[in-house]
């Protein structure tokens, strides 16, 4: 059981990494460039739409993980995709994306089928090309469309939840705020669609942000000397969700100084007023959205001052704070290794 958790996990978190880059390290750039060059809008709505074709590759990456057979790979793709909720019939009849889907409810479409593609195994022969696919959306993707609208209210009730603390005094609540989406960030939830149930909005998105950009600069760093320096940038530049599956089933206090660090940030938060909006709670420092929607929604914009706060909390004291407590908990606690931190994605 742990096994079959651990790949489909790993498959989730590439999946996840491999579709928001573009958008996260083009998007907010390229808009300060297209009032100047048009023509460039034309490469984020093509990211735009690489994001809503997330459930497919989850789906995909999944299949890949488990080694399944092509057919069988696709087949569970494609159940991804009707189980999460990323495509909506309008009332003209057409059909329109919706996002990245319900992120939670996507793996579980996936983990039913592989489920069922493996029970399926060769009985049908010959005829498997025909059936494979089509069996896989009317019986795992039919039953993952079925759950979306209960497994979509479950996950609005964690927004529920971070919605009652922003009404609590705003120091507090950023340190809270920062450290459940430090958590969120490193679970199959969608820190994005969290942030956009309850439009999470004001210092709690900047709160949010902080603590996403805690577990990504923390993990980098952690987990540099055990992977790629590539594989430790995506931790930021992508997502901190690769570490999904040491984080979960093997050795969940590898995030304890990436915690500490997010609590610190989230409540300087509430101290400098760090603002953000619900697209940018859920990003980090991918594609510098974090950081950008902070200038612009601060008051004075891009003011000398506002820019050293912005450094400092986005970028300076991220790496400083996460440098201390990895050494702190490292070599003085001997809890965490850097070995911890490996990811294979071979």
């Amino acid at each position: 059981m742990k096994d079959f958790f651990s790949k489909l996990l790993n498959g989730m978190s590439i999946g996840i990494v491999v579709s928001l880059i573009p958008n996260a390290l083009l998007g907010e750039i390229l808009k300060l460039i297209i009032p100047h060059a048009p023509y460039l809008q034309h490469v984020v709505d093509a990211t735009v739409i690489i994001m809503s074709m997330l459930p497919v590759l989850i789906g995909v990456m999944v299949g890949i993980t488990f080694q399944l057979t092509p057919i069988q790979i696709a087949s569970v793709g494609i159940a991804a995709m009707v189980g999460s909720g990323a495509i909506q019939k309008t009332a003209a009849g057409a059909f329109a994306l919706n996002g990245i889907g319900i992120v939670i409810n996507t793996g579980i479409t996936a983990a039913l089928a592989v489920l069922f593609v493996k029970w399926v195994g060769t009985r049908l022969k010959a005829y498997s090309i025909l059936l494979v696919p089509t069996l896989s959306i009317l019986i795992p993707g039919m039953i993952g469309l079925t759950i979306l609208p209960f497994i979509k209210a479950a996950t609005g009730l964690v927004g529920v939840g971070v919605a009652h603390v922003t009404s609590m005094q705003p120091v507090v609540m950023g340190a809270i705020i920062a450290v459940i989406f430090c958590l969120i960030i490193l679970s199959p939830i969608s820190t994005v669609g969290v942030a956009t149930v309850i439009m999470l909005s004001g210092v709690s998105s900047g709160a949010a942000n902080l603590g996403i950009c805690a577990a990504g600069v923390g993990l980098a760093i952690a987990s540099y000397k055990a992977n790629s320096l590539g594989t430790a940038l995506a931790h930021v530049l992508g997502s901190p969700k690769i570490q999904m599956r040491n984080f979960f089933f093997m050795k969940p206090k590898i995030a304890f100084p990436m915690l500490i660090t997010a609590a610190v940030l989230g409540a300087l938060a509430g101290v400098f007023h760090i603002q953000g909006t619900p697209y940018s709670a859920g990003f980090g420092l991918s594609g510098l959205v974090g950081p950008l929607n902070f200038m612009h929604l601060a008051e004075g914009g891009w003011t000398a001052k506002n820019i050293a706060i912005m450094l400092s909390t986005f970028f300076v004291l991220p790496f400083i704070l996460n440098v201390g407590f990895i050494y702190v908990f490292s070599k003085k606690l001997k809890m965490i290794k850097s070995e911890d931190y490996q990811l294979n994605f071979e």
